[in-house]
């Protein structure tokens, strides 16, 4: 290896896990982080960490003079740059390279053209991969993809061109729609990729997502590393992806994974990348789009494929040849990932920033888990809210279901709200237990309630801290959880948090936001659980509404940030 320090461009785990393929590789890894990530666990397992002053992704993470500063400074010789952020910034690698450093990636060109999901549009066609309609080009206004939709039918999907993990997606049923839609996915494509511009697609109902691994060398050895199925989403923000994407026929398999090879054939491609596809309900394959990164979902296909596809990274950037020959490996057992964000999944999946007080981990055979985080880390307001992800393997699907059902009963973190619980309904629903896969891409979003599967008081307390007692009853050793709450106080707490924080009638936000837009003039008169204001925060827009009805006071502007439970307006 002739690469001696990477900056990794990057922070949570995938900086950690980046630093770790770094260490193994005798690599020298350099960390950066902003004001708000300062003692994160990424800069604690890299040998270096520097600062890039400031808070937002803007003034940080996608800094691009900032990043090559540090790495000028800290000697770096070469960049990965993980994924988001500017993971697939064709100028940002071009300007890694005329630095001359290694860029830990496809080169400028292959960014370029299947980055841009228009371009991997044309290359798909040219190779012969399905498609569903959709525009060739950006779109100016909403009006246009009003009259895609009028022209195709809805629904329509609404996506941003320079981009992908579900940011900028807007999938819209209703023309009435289609104007907020458009607006609300160049917003966020604009937050999370400093680009805001959309094309459409004709939507295909009750689609799978399906996609594959590839690894691509200088030596022109390209091989696929198998499919993973990430049907399991909400918000179109991927939840639970496993290996190999099951319930597929040999036809099937076989379009995605040479139609996979022939893409990244005919665009030169080098390094890790995935081809994605939609499998819709009756059995069509579509092809999707190109991430030109490493995907956050990688250890899955890493558990059953057995190959470590960041060190395959620095292979193929140091000029080496695939460690396995370029054959496409066999594909071992089954394997499961969960992805571990800090969410609320009592009030419709909203960002939960704070401060972690307990990060307990499973342990056992077959259980790994990515972490960007332990006990006492900070979860800040400005970025995902990706924490961790728990991978399970098993020697098939059936046993992978079994470890993972016992993994997250172990997995235990306190301090912010998770989408655990969601994990634990899924694991023990039919939906994913049964002998065909009955989650599509929006399932969640239509299907899943926690009301549906827990008792409205539990719900209530679904994320009450927990003291565990152990005791022993007739011979029998019994756990129980007892409220942290009912300890302290011998009873439960009743006041509403809105109360609590700028009492009655106060309209709060639980996270520290910044206020998109109001849904609401002042003066106006709502009813209860009426949308009031579009906040953003994690890189996800979500809607605040009337906690009772009357007359509305706001006490915020829009493109104001606001601190957690401040009050933003009054009702009364």
């Amino acid at each position: 290896m002739t690469l001696n320090a990477v900056l990794i461009a990057n922070r949570g785990e995938i900086a950690v896990r980046i630093a770790r393929a770094a260490r193994d590789a005798g690599i020298r890894s350099i960390a950066v982080y902003s004001e708000p990530d300062t003692g994160a666990l990424h800069t604690q397992v890299a040998d270096e960490a520097y600062l890039l002053p400031g808070n937002t992704s803007a003034e940080t993470y996608m800094n691009i003079p900032a990043l090559l500063s540090v790495a000028t400074r800290a000697g770096a010789d070469c960049l990965h740059p993980g994924y988001g952020f500017l993971s697939e910034n064709a100028d940002f690698a071009r300007a890694v390279q005329d630095a001359g450093m290694t860029w830990i990636g496809p080169a400028p060109e292959s960014i370029e053209l299947l980055g841009d999901k228009l371009a991997a549009r044309r290359v798909a066609v040219e190779v012969g991969a399905p498609l569903a309609p959709g525009t060739p080009d950006p779109l100016a206004t909403w009006e246009e993809a009003r009259d895609f939709a009028r022209e195709h039918g809805m629904p329509i999907a609404i996506k941003a061109a320079f981009g992908g993990g579900g940011r900028g997606l807007k999938v819209v049923f209703d023309e009435a729609d289609i104007e907020e839609g458009f607006n609300s996915a160049g917003r966020e494509a604009l937050e999370a990729f400093g680009r805001g511009e959309c094309y459409v697609e004709k939507f295909l109902t009750h689609p799978r997502h399906v996609e594959c691994q590839v690894l691509a060398d200088t030596h022109g050895n390209v091989a696929v590393l198998g499919t993973r199925d990430c049907s399991t989403q909400r918000r179109f923000q991927k939840l639970i992806e496993e290996a190999p994407a099951p319930f597929l026929t040999d036809d099937q398999r076989r379009a995605i994974e040479e139609g996979a090879r022939d893409i990244c054939n005919q665009a030169g491609y080098v390094s890790a990348g995935t081809v994605e596809y939609i499998v819709s309900e009756d059995g069509t394959v579509s092809f999707l789009e190109v991430n030109t990164r490493v995907q956050v979902e990688h250890p899955v296909t890493e558990a059953v494929s057995g190959i470590d596809i960041i060190a395959e990274q620095f292979r193929i950037a140091d000029g080496q040849p695939l460690s396995f020959a370029g054959r496409d490996p066999e594909i071992t057992g089954h394997a499961f990932e969960f992805r571990i964000n800090a969410e609320d999944v009592v009030n419709g999946f909203a960002p939960s920033p704070g401060t972690v007080t307990l990060f307990d981990v499973p342990t056992g055979p077959g259980i790994r888990v990515d972490a960007g985080v332990r006990s006492g880390s900070t979860i800040p307001a400005y970025y995902d809210s990706l924490m961790a992800k728990l991978i399970v393997w098993g020697t098939d699907r059936d046993s992978a279901i079994l470890r993972a059902r016992q993994a997250l009963k172990e997995f235990r973190i306190e301090g912010v709200r998770t989408v655990l619980p969601f994990h634990r309904d899924m694991i023990d629903s039919p939906e994913l237990n049964g002998d065909s896969l009955g989650v599509y891409t929006d399932w969640v979003d239509h299907n899943y309630s926690p009301g549906a599967r827990h008792e409205v008081s539990d719900i209530e307390h679904l994320y009450d801290e927990r003291t565990r007692l152990v005791i022993e009853i007739d011979g029998k050793l019994h756990e129980i959880g007892v409220p942290v709450s009912l300890l302290n106080t011998g009873g439960p707490a009743t006041t509403p948090a809105a109360e609590a924080a700028g009492g009655a009638g106060a309209v709060t936000s639980r996270y520290e936001a910044t206020i998109v837009e109001w849904l609401v003039a002042d003066g106006d008169v709502v009813g209860k659980g009426d949308p009031l204001a579009t906040v953003e925060a994690m890189k996800m827009e979500s809607t605040i509404k009337a906690p009772r009805g009357g007359q509305v006071s706001l006490a915020a502007s829009a493109g104001e940030r606001v601190k957690a439970n401040a009050t933003i307006a009054t009702i009364s």
